[in-house]
């Protein structure tokens, strides 16, 4: 539970630093600097609490008067401006309460999906209109008249002004924000979801509140604030009308697609490290648990079992007739299954790629299929979907997903996610998040040469495609799953089985045995007079080995060098040349060593 909670914290510290809630940040700060009309430009050191002095006079004795002194009153400390409190009080508090039980009670009610959007852009009007126009402000504090604390009740327009802003709150969402939507969106709210979406709020309070603060000691300290606090306000209030029109027309999100994503790579160490998932996965069932064999933006293509069904479709789009697409009726061409939102900015960056290989590889065999899973309840609404895909360019058919049923059977854990599925119908890479394009590219122009070596492929569309990598032969792994470029004796799982080189020359990437071989996940065991031939281009070839024992290298039929083995897996140079060139590898290996990995450089 801990740990849990933990990660929460951090998962929340991180998402309110991120670009995706640059639009909240300008009212959070304004708004922690803006008191009430009747306060604003008043310091907060001390206020007199009435004039010194009154009337003194008193009749003693024959009637002489005597004057009286009376101390002067002790000066009073001006009340304390807690509107940055209330505001991120409020945001956090309408946030974490809706992502849980906003769906529920929205189905419950009968209501539209969207109508918590419109009811936070209201509240942001109304509160604009309150600091421009004080009358307006007084009438939306009245619910808060019955609190007896008088500065409670003046704050009660900031805190209104958080619950709308919590309501228009858009993280970009990792792991762990994906957990409490999933959760809040099914109604399974277990005590592991409470504690994960309370200290995720906690974690996206603290920067909130220090910027709201900070915009109260720029608001207290600064002269010109204080002279010219009534306008202040007003510039304030028309900031949130603006705001509220930018959101209701997506025009920050244009701002936000212009914004480098500077927290994913610490939002991914954090909440998709090892105890995180560990942590979260938890939450889920074990189904099609074949596909945690594929890891988050793998070197090489891996085999992860068949793709899972795209079930509970709400409906579809950009398909003839809106009719649903069957994985089964696209066997032999190569898939690409995209988990999106359209409201998620790190989707939006990721769009003009996909429709960049959409449009560069179709003809060559490639099928884009969108699946939306929506990450609040606005986006279930079927006519916001369709409009931002227009927005976006977003051409091929799109499933709603909105169950989240096929997010399920995908184990997904991010917006975007990106599955390739080759021509057999079986998922062998994929790429949680933003970035890696030129790799998942790479994937794609080698799933399509898999299924029809001979298809001729545009040049690639990612401009970042590393042009040595092509001339080079790739990573290749000695795993009975991931292996590729095999050819020879057909591969026996997990046992001891004697294999034979095949007549003729070895093309260039491929590799065979010979001798005795046994056939694992992780690595390949040689037995007795095991031998292991393969053909490569680079400069220099390297293998992981672990045991003792010795290998023998030959290149192109000549004994090179002899290779002492001891220990763990480690990583030993087999050749190395000045230039790049193609030649025949040849290893005799000692009984008993083990083979996990060929890098080539």
């Amino acid at each position: 539970m801990i740990t849990l909670m933990l990660i929460g914290l951090l998962g929340g510290l991180i998402t309110a630093v991120s670009p995706c809630i640059l639009p909240v940040l300008p009212v959070v700060f304004l708004a922690g600097g803006t008191g009430r009309g009747e306060d604003a430009g008043t310091p907060a050191e001390a206020r007199s609490a009435g004039a010194a002095g009154g009337d003194g006079s008193g009749a003693e004795g024959g009637g002489g008067s005597v004057a009286t002194a009376t101390a002067p009153a002790a000066p009073v400390r001006a009340p304390r401006n807690r509107r940055p409190y209330a505001v991120v009080a409020g945001l956090v508090i309408s946030f974490a309460f809706f992502t849980l039980l906003g769906v529920t009670i929205i189905s419950a009610l009968g209501l539209p999906q969207d109508i918590l959007r419109y009811v936070g852009l209201s509240l942001l009007v109304l509160i604009g209109l309150g600091l421009i126009f004080p009358p307006v402000e007084r009438v939306l504090e009245k619910p808060f008249a019955r609190i007896p604390q008088r500065q409670v009740n003046k704050e009660g327009s900031a805190f209104a002004l958080g619950l709308g802003l919590g309501l228009l709150y858009v993280p970009c969402a990792g792991p762990v924000l994906a957990a409490i939507t999933i959760a809040g969106a099914r109604g399974e709210i277990s005590s592991d979801i409470v504690v994960l979406t309370l200290s995720f709020a906690v974690g996206t309070a603290v920067p909130l509140l220090v910027f709201a603060l900070a915009g109260r000691r720029v608001a207290d300290r600064i002269a010109a604030f204080r002279r010219r606090a009534r306008g202040l306000r007003i510039a304030a209030g028309s900031l949130m009308i603006v705001l509220a029109l930018g959101l209701a027309l997506d025009v920050t999100a244009a701002i936000q697609r212009a914004l480098p994503d500077y927290t994913s790579g610490v939002q991914k160490k954090i909440e998709d490290s090892d105890a995180a998932r560990q942590q979260l996965s938890g939450l889920y069932d074990d189904s099609n648990k074949e596909l945690s064999r594929c890891e988050d933006g793998a070197d090489e293509l891996r085999s992860c079992g068949q793709a899972p069904a795209l079930e509970g479709i709400d409906s579809w789009f950009n398909t003839p007739g809106d009719r649903p697409v069957d994985l089964k009726t696209l066997r032999g061409k190569v898939t690409l299954v995209d988990f999106w939102t359209y409201s998620c900015i790190n989707c939006q960056r990721a769009v003009p790629h996909i429709r960049d290989w959409e449009r560069a590889y179709r003809d060559a065999g490639l099928r884009v299929i969108g699946v939306h899973s929506p990450e609040f309840a606005f986006e279930k609404k079927r006519g916001n979907v369709v409009a931002g895909a227009e927005k976006l360019g977003v051409d091929w058919p799109v499933a709603l997903d909105n169950d989240l049923t096929t997010w399920d059977n995908y184990r997904n854990r991010f917006w975007p996610a990106k599955y390739l599925i080759d021509a057999e119908g079986t998922v062998r890479y994929f790429k949680f998040g933003e970035g890696q394009y030129d790799k998942t590219e790479k994937m794609i122009r080698e799933l399509l040469r898999q299924a029809d070596p001979t298809v001729v492929l545009p040049k690639p569309t990612d401009r970042a495609m590393d042009d040595l990598a092509a001339d080079r032969t790739p990573e290749t792994y000695l795993s009975n799953l991931r292996i590729r470029g095999y050819v020879g004796t057909p591969l026996v799982d997990d046992r001891a089985t004697a294999y034979r080189f095949p007549k003729g020359d070895l093309p260039l990437n491929k590799l065979s045995l010979d001798g005795t071989w046994t056939a694992g996940y992780e690595q390949f065991t040689a037995g007795r007079e095991a031998r292991l031939a393969f053909t490569y281009r680079a400069k220099n070839a390297n293998l992981v080995l672990a045991g003792t024992g010795k290998v023998t290298v030959l290149v192109d039929g000549k004994v090179t060098r002899t290779v002492e083995v001891t220990g763990s897996p480690t990583l030993y140079r087999l050749t190395d040349d000045k230039e790049s060139r193609t030649a025949r590898l040849e290893l005799r290996l000692d009984e008993g060593l083990q083979a996990y990995v060929f890098t080539f450089g």
